[in-house]
């Protein structure tokens, strides 16, 4: 059986020695070595000079690493890190199409890619070109901070304190874009680190809607996330009774289950639930 899908990608400084120690002990699924936005250019080779020095993972979090977007000065020097022990992928921020992720892969050997897709304004009409059966997409997220300055928007709330319509629009069609390529859908980031309430509520409504992990940017968060997108006992009980009922029955459309009817669709959620579940 394949592993599951990382619930959390918490993101951090690959430049900063101690705050990489203290991600790797904590107890999300994947790290993010962060060589973009978080590392000031002058601190950008260094960087990856740590990074090279790493050596073997030692259980704990899958390893990934964010390189700076296609074009950029520092994006060459980036695949200097193509074959360093245990990293398992690497995040293209700026995707702005399939076109890049295959560009990135020609470039990697078809190492494992995790896209931001939404942080340009291009961006937004291309996210039915990932689906390719040969890439080696593995993941997709969206983000609403480069959008907004991209885009020379003031703010991207309402007055409410929601999103405004063209970021949910952004998240959406991430949402969308990734389960049309077959891919794992990753929820953005929870600004507010200090808001577990807010972080919580946010992550239960990515879960429900169907995502399937979501972006971390510091520990505190990453346990709220892993529950939220961890199935409880009664909901991975229901998914196995659906799976089951279906398994004894395979020609039937329409089945009873708990006193409710389900049908395929039911069945193929309930596949998704028990492919979450730790």
């Amino acid at each position: 059986m394949s592993e599951a899908p990382p619930r959390s990608w918490l993101f951090v400084p690959a430049d900063s020695e101690k705050k990489i120690a203290k991600a790797i002990e904590t107890t999300a699924d994947a790290l993010i070595f962060d060589l973009e936005d978080s590392v000031a250019p002058d601190r950008k080779a260094a960087a990856r000079e740590f990074l090279k020095d790493m050596g073997k993972r030692d259980g704990g979090p899958r390893w990934w690493v964010r390189l700076n977007p296609i074009g950029s000065p520092f994006h060459k020097e980036d695949l200097e890190l193509i074959g360093v022990a245990d990293v398992e992928g690497f995040v293209l921020p700026k995707a702005e199409s399939g076109a890049d992720v295959t560009r990135l892969a020609h470039r990697t050997g078809n190492i494992p890619i995790h896209a931001i897709v939404t942080e340009t304004a291009p961006s937004l009409f291309g996210l039915l070109s990932y689906r390719d059966a040969k890439s080696p997409l593995r993941a997709m997220s969206w983000g609403a901070e480069d959008l907004s300055a991209a885009l020379g928007a003031s703010s991207k709330y309402d007055a409410d304190g929601s999103l405004s319509f063209t970021y949910k629009l952004a998240r959406s069609l991430c949402l969308a874009g990734a389960v049309s390529a077959g891919v794992q859908p990753v929820d953005g980031v929870f600004a507010d680190f200090r808001d577990e309430a807010g972080l919580i509520a946010e992550a239960e409504a990515a879960a429900r809607e169907g995502f399937t992990g979501k972006l971390a940017i510091h520990p505190a968060q990453v346990d709220p996330i892993n529950a939220a997108f961890t199935p409880s006992d009664a909901e991975l009980s229901h998914a196995r009774a659906i799976v089951d009922a279906f398994a004894a029955d395979p020609s039937a459309g329409v089945l009873s289950v708990g006193g409710r009817m389900v049908d395929r669709p039911h069945l193929i959620q309930a596949q998704g639930v028990i492919a979450r579940a730790r």
